[in-house]
């Protein structure tokens, strides 16, 4: 969250709709896909929604999720002064189809999003821009949020007409696909509102029976207990042996269910080069990843958020891949790894060369 308040700059009224009109063109002018403007109440169903998700536990071990669930339901608690939100999203779109790695099992398949420096860097310093830029306009006070709030992002999307949460419960945009990042400056500034987008998903299920794991227990609810995006990023500890010969060689992520979407023919190109692949992160060999250390893994994925997981949890991850890879080649690297200091990256690799001497 970064905030600011700064003395008045005009001594004239401006007009709301013109200084969203500019607003929104300084925003697209920044590298954003599209902007556009919501009321902080404008979510009444939310904290329904989120009650229900937590009382079914789909939520694991993110406790965070109803540490701030009050602020998560409500954006007037998060800050009670804001009057409107302006919703930017971002794209990240591949250049080539993220499915074809799945079938390389000697390959780790990491997410797109994972795959260059870390989003939430890129996108808060525009976010900030943009927020600068309206500060200077306006004699407003601004707080800019990019994941790591408290704030139901793609509820406010919806709301503000950006796209609509689908079966996957991913944000789609009718012309934006389901590649994108969000981000969201809250403001004093009384900006006139866009209407809210509805539902275009249809009769489609193809996000639903693209996952791996059943992590849908119905269009869109997902379990984020069985989802491989969940497992291999926020699960501490051994994953359930049951769900991990479903990850395949997924080692940070999933992309199944928003690759198959219909709607990503209207896709705009990554807004950033700095999306691109970096080392480490295009279709890497396993057998070199089940090899980091601490130090290793810190220095190939400085600035990715891959980084955030840590040696252990990723190369646990790796030993899933490995033990589905059905590569005999490996059991020299799972023997050693077998002494592993951490009680859970040891019982990966246990598990791997079972798979693999069977």
């Amino acid at each position: 969250m970064w905030s600011a308040a700064f003395p008045r700059l005009r001594t004239t009224p401006i007009l709301t709709s013109d200084l969203k009109t500019r607003l929104v063109a300084q925003a697209l002018a920044e590298g954003f896909t599209a902007a556009q403007v919501t009321r902080p109440n404008s979510i009444s169903d939310m904290p329904g929604r989120l009650t229900q998700f937590l009382a079914a536990g789909y939520h694991g071990q993110m406790a965070w999720l109803e540490d701030r669930a009050s602020w998560r339901g409500d954006p007037n608690a998060l800050w009670p002064d804001a009057k409107s939100v302006l919703m930017l999203a971002e794209s990240y779109t591949p250049e080539t189809d993220p499915m074809v790695g799945l079938t390389q099992a000697d390959r780790g398949n990491i997410s797109v999003y994972a795959k260059g420096k870390d989003y939430h860097d890129v996108v808060k310093k525009r976010l900030k821009r943009v927020a600068r830029w309206l500060v200077a306009e306006a004699d407003v006070e601004v707080k800019v949020f990019v994941d790591t709030a408290p704030v139901a992002e793609k509820p406010l999307a919806q709301a503000a007409g950006l796209g609509w949460q689908g079966k996957h419960t991913n944000l789609v945009g009718r012309g934006l696909g389901n590649w994108v990042f969000l981000g969201a400056i809250f403001t004093t500034a009384d900006l006139p509102p866009d209407p809210a987008e509805v539902d275009h998903c249809g009769s489609c299920t193809s996000c639903l029976q693209a996952c791996p794991t059943d992590a849908f227990p119905a269009p869109y609810r997902l379990d984020a207990r069985r989802c491989i995006s969940y497992l291999t990023i926020e699960h501490k500890g051994p994953v359930d042996e049951d769900l991990r010969a479903l990850m395949g060689n997924r080692i940070y992520g999933c992309d199944d269910c928003l690759a198959v979407c219909p709607w990503n023919k209207f896709a705009q190109d990554a807004a950033d080069i700095r999306y691109a692949a970096r080392p480490g992160t295009d279709m890497p060999a396993l057998v070199d990843l089940a090899q980091l250390d601490d130090a290793a893994f810190r220095a190939l994925y400085a600035g990715s958020p891959i980084k955030r997981i840590g040696r252990n949890r990723f190369v646990r991850n790796v030993c899933y891949a490995i033990g589905n890879s059905n590569g005999g080649q490996f059991l020299p690297i799972l023997e050693t790894l077998l002494s592993d200091p951490d009680p859970t990256v040891a019982d990966a690799a246990r598990w791997a060369k079972m798979r693999l001497v069977k």
